[in-house]
């Protein structure tokens, strides 16, 4: 199938590209953009005229909730919303039912998201056992199987001696470790930021702390095991500073932030919504703030949807009981199109962060529309806004802080390997 893409605005921030081009598409690899390849003749021309063309979206983190939660979502659900939101490529982690701790696990969940042929699945293995947090997984095996890095999702690993021998081994191989930096004992039962709004509401808080107490000690042995380090989810502007200083010193070390965060803080609580439960809980204005100079200035790489959808029932619950996360991955486009408009960034700037930088981070051949790549593209209008509603959400989680929210930026169209996954028409 040959496909043309004309007179579509380009942009694709790896290759320094922001110009009205043609995008020409043969055999699900890109072939060449602005001229025609030599006898080139399309089979379909999709007339992007006042539209958006840039690389499939690349989203650090998305929960499929399969294997094990299907009652929450399923594997063609949460493909068919990351396809809507024109993400192509998407991080899982691992804890699912039985966790991502075996080879066999790892297989089977991406021969069964390469036959829905949605968007390019690229699992995150268990660090431990059962994210335990205290025996090691079988790393190369599970590296041979498919894994593009390990992490404990939101499990911490207490002792320390397992994380710094989990470093130690890394570090010898060259694998990145994906990190959320958290205190058990001081996040423990928490639900909320420590904070007056917590105070006001009589919910227990995990104080900012929590984060950079977790945070340092994780840089800390990083950098004494020669560890190459992902903090996800950063949330707090002490842990912002932390990036930056341990950047500023050389250290191999990137960072992302939620959209949720970017955009919220624990005022969105207001009367115990608990489509604002999350994990880590929203911040101070203060916080939001930094992280998003945080983001402006490059101390945070790239953004993520933290998709986490969750049944119904489960948000319906007390604020304190009800099941923490938020369906997003539909969101990651608008979302980080209004970071960049409240912050006065370019579309390219916008774009990076959820393209070639998330891709870059994971070791991943995504993010880009070089020539030879495979064909992995969103077209979207930047300016034409859509609201946000439940019945129109593709995730089978309907679980949104932004529902009833006006947001720019609409995918038309998204193309993996060449193959056209969502469309408006």
């Amino acid at each position: 199938m040959n496909i043309l893409i004309q007179h579509g605005r380009v942009i694709d921030p790896a290759n320094h590209i922001d110009a009205q081009h043609d995008l020409y598409i043969a055999d699900g690899k890109i072939v060449a953009i602005d001229q025609a390849p030599s006898g080139f003749k399309a089979n379909q021309t999709i007339d992007a005229s006042g539209l958006v063309v840039a690389p499939g979206l690349v989203d650090l983190s998305v929960r499929l909730r399969e294997p094990g939660f299907e009652y929450k979502a399923t594997l063609n659900s949460e493909l068919q919303a990351a396809a809507a939101g024109g993400v192509t490529s998407l991080a899982c982690p691992p804890d699912t039912e039985p966790t991502l701790d075996e080879p066999g696990l790892v297989e089977m969940l991406k021969y069964r998201a390469k036959k829905l042929n949605l968007a390019h699945v690229y699992p995150f293995g268990a660090l431990t056992r059962q994210l335990e947090g205290k025996t090691l997984t079988e790393m190369c095996e599970l590296t041979e199987a498919g894994c593009v890095g390990f992490t404990q999702a939101d499990h911490p690993i207490i002792d320390t001696q397992v994380l710094w021998r989990a470093c130690e081994y890394a570090a010898t191989f060259g694998y990145t470790l994906f990190l959320r930096a958290e205190d058990p004992y001081l996040a423990k039962d928490g639900v909320a930021h420590d904070g007056e709004v917590a105070s006001r509401l009589g919910l227990k808080g995990i104080p900012a702390a929590a984060e950079s107490l977790a945070l340092a000690s994780l840089l800390r042995i990083a950098r004494e095991t020669g560890t190459r380090l992902h903090i996800q989810r950063l949330s707090t502007a002490e842990g912002v500073e932390l990036v930056r200083q341990a950047k500023q010193q050389g250290q191999a070390v990137t960072a992302d932030v939620s959209t949720q965060h970017l955009h919220l803080t624990e005022l969105d609580i207001g009367f115990f919504n608990t489509q604002t439960h999350l994990r880590p809980p929203l911040r101070t204005q203060r916080d939001q703030y930094a992280l998003c100079e945080g983001l402006k200035d490059g101390t945070i790489d790239a953004i993520c949807s933290d998709h986490s959808p969750v049944d119904d029932d489960a948000k319906l619950l007390p604020f304190a009981e009800a099941e923490t996360g938020a369906s997003a991955v539909e969101l990651l486009l608008p979302l980080t199109l209004k970071w960049a408009n409240n912050t006065q960034q370019t579309l390219s700037d916008a774009i990076a962060r959820i393209t070639i930088m998330p891709a870059t981070i994971m070791g991943i051949p995504a993010g880009s529309l070089t020539v030879g790549q495979c064909a992995d593209v969103v077209i979207f209008n930047p300016d034409e806004y859509r609201k946000v509603e439940a019945q129109h959400l593709k995730s089978q989680g309907k679980n949104t802080p932004f529902l009833n929210m006006e947001l720019a930026g609409k995918v038309h169209y998204t193309l993996v390997e060449g193959l056209i996954t969502y469309s408006t028409l």
